[in-house]
């Protein structure tokens, strides 16, 4: 019963993760928002003491329960495991703890970290990994599918879907998503938890916790016939059946050596000779019915969730049909992104230097983003952090979705009054590709500034008009950049601030 609950939470919490990243309308980051901020990492980086002191205690009761329940990393390598193990049975063995190896790792991630190279050691975070993979990998997937249903919907005359762009926002990130995917799909599907009892720091840290944790599976030596049986199917290859002995600090608490044992001679117990059954059925009761709590509750949030995503998905449908038809038929040249000096962190992101120690590339906010102005950056400290760019769009003054979904702290959560009080970058202009220097009409960059920053004068010199920026009002949001039409360079852009200001 205990491995059943916990393959079932498993299944909960990844499938609930996924669909957090996958999530393009926003709605489910209102009520899963919340399983990204218990993930480790995030939390230690956001300095959030509660989250922190719950998984240690936690670790300490039940030992690694984080990397079998709550890690995605983690569930996604026991899905690879499970089909080795249709593959070939009975394929693992007790292996010795590479107790060096993990702690050089542990050691030489925590020292990047320290020293601000976060794009590198990012680069073998659970969490972090897991989320460059949903984000560039299985995200299209599944908006080609959305956009298959909305076709279909469209021609039945129904709003309950709609379509939206399917592109690659950095070929490196997919790149590096990609091989991320194949590395740790093949260690799990031939070696189980290898990656995770070696070169993940978080394991290692949890590790260490573990091995005094409260609850463990201990081997009753009187029962046990020696079949080997938990053995050849540990995938933490931990369980040492010749001298009757679990390396607790690779256990992460799935319980298949319980359910695997023809005797029952593996039990989870607080101590060597005190049985806790009747702990483990109260346990198992309290699970249940917290389950078909949560179940009731699911099935009544759910017609809530349908209604407003056919309400949303609606009315982002008319939007869109609107702008389709909107302009003529004329085809546009795609814009280049300028060259900036100082790179535009989103609002909330208080420096550069903060965003760079906090932030750890999950990519949640990229995936979150309504307008597509964040994109991961190319940059070897900052690898894989995100920035802003604004050929797709621009940051408007009224959403605030970045800093609610962020996990670590990166950028801080803010409303939309401290949003327009908030300046991250200020415009440029670049007076040889304005149209007003050419003796063309144009004033989009200053009709669309929502601080009026922006505003036009009479050159007395060229006889024509010219655009002028005040610095004090600007906030840095992009919209004078993304609605000039000159292309392929804009007449004017935003260059960033190393520390935000206030306006």
């Amino acid at each position: 019963m205990i491995r059943k609950i916990r393959t079932v939470l498993a299944c909960l919490f990844f499938v609930a993760i996924t669909l957090l990243f996958l999530d393009f309308t926003g709605t489910l980051h209102c009520y899963l928002g919340w399983l990204a901020k218990i993930q480790f990492l995030p939390a230690v980086l956001a300095l959030n003491v509660g989250v922190v002191l719950a998984l240690v205690v936690l670790t300490l009761l039940l030992g690694r329960v984080y990397c079998s329940v709550i890690c995605p990393m983690g569930v996604m390598q026991d899905c690879f495991g499970w089909l080795g193990g249709k593959a070939r049975k009975n394929r693992f063995h007790f292996a010795k703890n590479h107790w060096v190896l993990r702690a050089v790792v542990l050691v030489v991630f925590v020292l990047l970290m320290v020293l601000g190279l976060n794009g590198i050691a990012i680069l073998i975070a659970p969490y972090s990994a897991y989320g460059r993979i949903a984000t560039n990998l299985f995200q299209p997937v599944y908006m080609w599918l959305n956009n298959l249903c909305a076709y279909f919907a469209e021609r039945a005359d129904s709003y309950a879907f709609y379509s939206v762009d399917v592109w690659v926002k950095s070929g490196l990130l997919l790149a590096i998503a990609a091989v991320t995917f194949v590395v740790v799909g093949f260690l799990s599907f031939r070696w189980g938890r290898l990656w995770c009892n070696t070169i993940c720091p978080v394991g290692t840290v949890l590790g260490f916790l573990s091995q005094f944790s409260l609850f463990k599976p201990r081997i009753d030596q009187g029962k046990c016939i020696g079949c080997k049986k938990c053995e050849k199917n540990c995938k933490s290859m931990c369980i040492d059946i010749d001298h009757h002995q679990v390396d607790y600090s690779r256990c992460v608490a799935c319980m298949d050596c319980i359910d695997n044992c023809p005797v029952k001679a593996i039990r989870l117990t607080a101590s060597k000779g005190q049985s806790v059954a009747q702990a483990q059925a109260a346990t198992a009761g309290t699970a249940q019915a917290a389950q078909s709590e949560k179940a009731q509750a699911v099935d009544t949030s759910r017609r809530k969730f349908v209604v407003t995503t056919a309400a949303v998905g609606g009315a982002m449908l008319l939007q869109a049909q609107e702008t389709k038809v909107d302009g003529g038929l004329a085809v546009l040249e795609d814009k280049q992104l300028p060259e900036r000096k100082v790179a535009l962190k989103p609002f909330g992101a208080v420096s550069l230097k903060h965003f760079a120690n906090h932030c750890t590339a999950c990519q949640l906010c990229v995936s979150a983003c309504p307008q597509h102005v964040l994109r991961p950056s190319q940059g070897l400290t900052t690898l894989m952090q995100p920035e802003m760019q604004f050929d797709r769009g621009f940051c408007s003054p009224d959403c605030t979705r970045c800093s609610e979904v962020c996990p670590a702290g990166a950028i801080t959560k803010i409303d939309t009054a401290q949003k327009s009080a908030i300046s991250i970058g200020h415009a440029v202009t670049v007076p040889q590709n304005c149209l007003l220097a050419q003796g063309e009409t144009c004033n989009a960059c200053s009709r669309h500034c929502p601080t009026a920053a922006i505003s036009l004068v009479s050159d007395s010199s060229t006889g024509h008009s010219r655009v002028t920026v005040n610095e004090s009002r600007c906030i840095g949001c992009g919209a004078c950049e993304h609605y000039c039409p000159v292309r392929p360079f804009s007449a004017i852009y935003v260059e960033g601030r190393e520390v935000h200001t206030e306006v």
